[in-house]
């Protein structure tokens, strides 16, 4: 018999781990959530948190998404990428990122009811944990996941307890892996992987010392020092990160893959800041450095049997695009809601199948897009002559050329300024965070075509309520004259059924079809004297379908299946409908 049973037993407490157990409670599910530390995150690590994750966040509560408002550095500091030769020195360039430009701010604010935010990974870490600890589940600290094996009816998991130094068991209906980039979970599943690990070699350096007077004029989170010299992955530039403005701070420097990993001590991390900083006497405060290897590396499948896997565990990348915990947080925010309505009977386990036909063509796309923004600092090299040696004087002597008056200069300009706006798809790449579209036999699209991408997929968002696609956020108003989001009807562990004045019999039907099937489904008319109106007109131009038509949405607020309207059997279609998402057999 086992120490601890539970339905699910969830491996790392990190964004996946901790939202994955927040979801689950919140639904109803009893989770155990054990972590190998006594700690939580005690360095920054990911630090980005895009609009999609803060819809999942707004989607776990109001507070945990104003929690995270409250301690992360607001949208509008974040936003000039600055390129220099040292903090202190000449300033190369700058673009306006994170949707700070007008024009992506626009966008920004027409695609979500979220802002986009820079929140260190030790204050996303204690926000997400908190709500997953107060709603229900067991966590359960220095206790270090060792092996598993799965049956026909479970997975039993054993675990060290490194307090006691005693080996423990847990039995759990499904085991869940979010236990990082050297993933045991993956290992001992034997679950395949494309790519390559240790790609290349980087350390970090983390420390305070108030740098104030070199970026208050110019805010931003990354700093990029383009130096003689400089080695950080082989690409001849430093990185300054800001974590809280403008005193504590991360550099990353690189170093030589295929060497031993350096041992950075206080001297080193001070040489290296003054280095970058351009400071020659500054003092740092050093908090702690650690080294780090560059992945490129993706599941491609993301379960077997009773056992899955996410976040760093399924997809290994460099921090580039701020992609990392982003995507963990929302392939808990896929599988949750699965995982739930499978553990109470509500579906049937094919459903579970989704969650790597969704999921893995996203890892595999964060990976290749991470893994091609470091290359894409190329274009600024060349353009510098930083590219083809190691002759430091000599490529001073590049750089400096740009300051001349000649026709050489002039095209080195143009070079280097078009060079810095490309780096807008590390930077700014809307669309990979909102244009993701899934399809599984969780989405029924009856045939219906997909839209074509009008601009750029991975700059811009594309609305649609095709089914796969997230739905459309557009702001809708009740009685008192609030606005409440289109998102904000959706989600909350539910599906949720959208229809005008003309498609009342979709609304009765649910309620139909949600008894019989044991479900809940919640049934929006949106229209005229009404719980919610459309003043503006903007969900009848977003919805793609009439007024007598429907649109219903997963409890991860993708839409799974439309219907334009018409003469239809509403409950028979509803009841077609829901069978299949929930891989339901008939009678």
């Amino acid at each position: 018999m086992a120490d601890i049973e539970t339905e699910v037993l969830i491996i790392g407490t990190g964004p996946a781990g901790s939202t994955m157990a927040a979801l689950l409670s919140t639904y109803g599910v009893q989770n155990v959530v054990i972590n190998r530390y006594h700690w939580l995150a005690n360095t920054p690590r990911a630090h980005i948190t895009n609009q999609r994750t803060m819809e999942v966040l707004r989607d776990l509560g109001r507070e945990v998404e104003g929690e995270v408002y409250l301690n992360a550095m607001d949208q509008s500091l974040m936003g000039e990428n600055v390129f220099c030769e040292s903090l202190a020195g000449e300033e190369i360039g700058r673009m306006k990122s994170w949707g700070t430009h007008p024009l992506s701010k626009a966008e920004h604010l027409l695609s979500s009811p979220s802002l986009m935010n820079d929140l260190p990974q030790t204050f996303m870490e204690p926000i997400l944990f908190k709500p997953a600890c107060t709603r229900g589940p067991r966590a359960r600290m220095s206790t270090e996941y060792k092996r598993h094996a799965q049956d026909a009816e479970g997975v039993t998991t054993t675990c060290l307890d490194r307090m006691t130094g005693q080996e423990i068991t847990i039995r759990s209906k499904y085991l869940v892996g979010a236990d990082g980039g050297n993933s045991l979970v993956a290992d001992n599943e034997n679950l395949p992987f494309e790519g390559q690990m240790a790609v290349g070699g980087s350390m970090n350096i983390y420390f305070r010392a108030d740098l104030s007077k070199y970026v208050a004029h110019r805010p931003s989170v990354l700093y990029w020092v383009m130096q003689p010299g400089a080695d950080v992955g082989g690409i001849g530039m430093g990185l300054v990160r800001c974590i809280r403005p403008w005193n504590e701070w991360l550099i990353v420097w690189g170093y030589d893959i295929n060497e031993p990993a350096p041992e950075v001590d206080e001297k080193m991390a001070t040489e290296v800041a003054r280095q970058l900083v351009g400071d020659p006497a500054l003092e740092i405060d050093l908090i702690s450095a650690n080294t780090w290897t560059v992945n490129d590396s993706y599941a491609t499948q993301m379960s077997k049997g009773r056992v899955f896997i996410m976040g760093d565990a399924a997809h290994r990348h460099p921090p580039s695009n701020g992609l990392g915990s982003n995507t963990s947080i929302q392939d808990a925010f896929n599988l949750a809601w699965k995982m739930a309505a499978v553990v109470k009977g509500q579906a049937g386990e094919a459903l579970l199948d989704s969650y790597t036909t969704e999921r893995a063509p996203v890892a595999k796309q964060i990976v290749t897009r991470a893994n091609q923004s470091i290359g894409e600092f190329g274009p600024i090299f060349e353009a510098l002559g930083m590219t083809g040696g190691t002759d430091i004087e000599k490529i001073q002597a590049n750089m400096d050329a740009r300051c001349d008056s000649t026709p050489e200069a002039e095209v080195q300009r143009v070079a280097l300024n078009e060079a810095i706006a490309f780096k807008k798809y590390e930077f700014d790449a809307h669309g990979v965070e909102m244009n993701q579209r899934y399809r599984s036999d969780a989405i029924v699209a009856d045939g219906q075509m997909e839209p074509d991408f009008t601009l750029d997929a991975e700059l811009h968002y594309q609305p649609t309520t095709w089914p796969g696609a997230r739905i459309p956020h557009v702001w809708l108003f009740d009685a008192a004259g609030d606005q409440h989001s289109t998102l904000d009807l959706a989600g909350h562990g539910v599906f949720t059924l959208f229809t005008g004045l003309g498609g009342k019999g979709w609304a009765e039907a649910a309620k139909t079809v949600a008894a019989n099937m044991g479900i809940v489904i919640e049934a929006h008319i949106i229209g005229p004297r009404q719980q919610y109106v459309d003043h503006t007109g903007d969900w009848a131009r977003a919805r793609e379908v009439g007024d007598a038509g429907c649109v219903i949405t997963r409890p991860d607020q993708h839409v799974c299946w439309r219907h334009d309207g018409g003469n239809v059997d509403h409950a028979g279609e509803l009841t077609r409908v829901f069978r299949k998402i929930l891989a339901k057999q008939e009678g």
